[in-house]
């Protein structure tokens, strides 16, 4: 006999599905777990597992001044993050503030590059309109104190460049000696804001060929581009030779900068691809006006990597310049910087770059119209002559640097290649 009102009888009913659904629902949360269908799930399985090997180290290693929780969780991000390929690394606070400086094209310092030269410190140059340069300071002078404490001979030359440099208006004593004639100087600096010249070199060769070398590409290095191009339009010149030899590379977005002039608006550039269809990311060209239409030689060798092999790719995929040289280093990857706590970091491969044709430039790198080999002690000898444009004595360069210098063979390349196509354009 039906005793219970309908209305009691509705809510037993709901509540009995309800009961159902929540059991339903949990068996499948089981039955997803177990097969690992939560990411949250593998993530935790296997923090516990660092976990405990952690606490293994901790409790067991024979010192254990070295195996503090703090120091075992920066050598495990080191171990999975820099293991991952050669570009992609756990940076911790010095390193990254170090490499956020290097993208910025800035640093807090005193504006003069140094080099070592048989033993001691020597000036190479004082930036113009830098503390160094308004303090008087000359090429060749020798570093042999800093805040009072003497430079040794042979000390890492990172060392002393992290004593130059420091936080914007902060002071820095600098005991220098002028082997020209043997007279020594004290001064007393205040570091500013340093913009890193990364655009060297421009000048005019051959009679109206101007030359640019870019020797890396930071924040500014597009605007200084500009400007040695301007200038050396200004000159006259007919042809054009962009010298990326030993660059490593660096911003994404400065080499778009760099090889704007060359690209009529909105033509592809470059185009990265990460691991989804939907990562792809096209870069076009957003210059005004008609792109610049001389003939351009760049050239490139085994030390021209990243940033620098997108200029040489983009170039000569769009058939707007021969590549003269080597084959370049094939570092075709794009890196993403992680902020972390502390001042840490993560740089992290995400996305391959790619030639507006489609081609890869990750570890195959860019193939020259016109190749000319040099040899690795070759290499080392024109990297040099190029950062010391200054010392035109023979004599005085083998003094400094113990060699004579040598003939570049890849810029006589250049130079043949474009007298060429000079008389080809007439």
């Amino acid at each position: 006999m039906d005793t219970l009102p309908p209305m009691f009888k509705r809510i037993l009913i709901l509540a009995g599905a309800a009961v159902i659904g929540f059991a339903a629902c949990l068996g499948t949360v089981r039955l997803a777990s177990s097969w690992s269908l939560f990411p949250s799930r593998e993530l935790n399985r296997s923090a516990d597992y660092v976990r405990d090997v952690m606490k293994t180290v901790n409790e067991n290693y024979v010192d254990p001044g070295a195996a503090g929780y703090d120091t075992l969780a920066r050598l495990s991000m080191h171990g999975m993050v820099d293991s991952l390929d050669p570009h992609s690394e756990y940076l911790e606070s010095k390193d990254n503030r170090e490499l956020e400086e290097d993208l910025d094209g800035e640093y807090g310092g005193i504006g003069i590059e140094v080099e070592m030269h048989k033993g001691a410190f020597c000036v190479v140059e004082p930036i113009p309109g830098s503390p160094g340069y308004r303090a008087g300071i000359r090429v060749g002078d020798q570093i042999v104190s800093i805040d009072g404490k003497p430079v040794e001979h042979g000390v890492p030359m990172d060392k002393v460049v992290d004593k130059l440099r420091g936080k914007p208006h902060t002071h820095v004593r600098i005991g220098l000696v002028r082997p020209s004639d043997g007279s020594r100087m004290d001064l007393n600096l205040v570091r500013e804001v340093i913009k890193v010249v990364s655009v060297r070199g421009a000048r005019v060769i051959d009679g109206a060929t101007g030359y640019i070398q870019i020797v890396e590409f930071s924040d500014h290095t597009g605007e200084q581009f500009d400007e040695a191009l301007n200038q050396l339009l200004k000159k006259g010149i007919d042809s054009l030779i962009i010298d990326l030899r030993n660059n490593p590379g660096g911003l994404l977005d400065s080499a778009v900068d760099v090889a704007e002039p060359f690209f009529k608006k909105g033509e592809l550039i470059v185009y990265t691809q990460g691991r989804r269809p939907s990562d792809k990311e096209n870069y076009l060209s957003d210059t005004d006006g008609d792109p610049l239409n001389i003939p351009v030689a760049v050239l490139i060798n085994g030390d021209t990597a990243s940033a620098a092999e997108i200029v040489a790719g983009a170039l000569k995929d769009a058939g707007r310049a021969v590549i003269v040289g080597e084959r370049s280093y094939g570092k075709g990857s794009v890196q993403t910087i992680f902020k972390l706590k502390n001042g840490e970091g993560l740089r992290l491969t995400t996305a391959h770059y790619f030639t507006p044709s489609g081609v890869k430039i990750n570890a195959a790198g860019i193939s020259p119209h016109v190749e000319v080999v040099m040899t690795p002690e070759e290499d080392r000898m024109l990297e040099r002559q190029a950062s010391r444009p200054d010392i035109t004595d023979p004599a005085d360069f083998r003094e400094r640097y113990e060699f004579t210098p040598i003939e570049d063979r890849q810029l006589d390349a250049a130079v043949d290649v474009l007298r060429a196509a000079r008389l080809f354009s007439r």
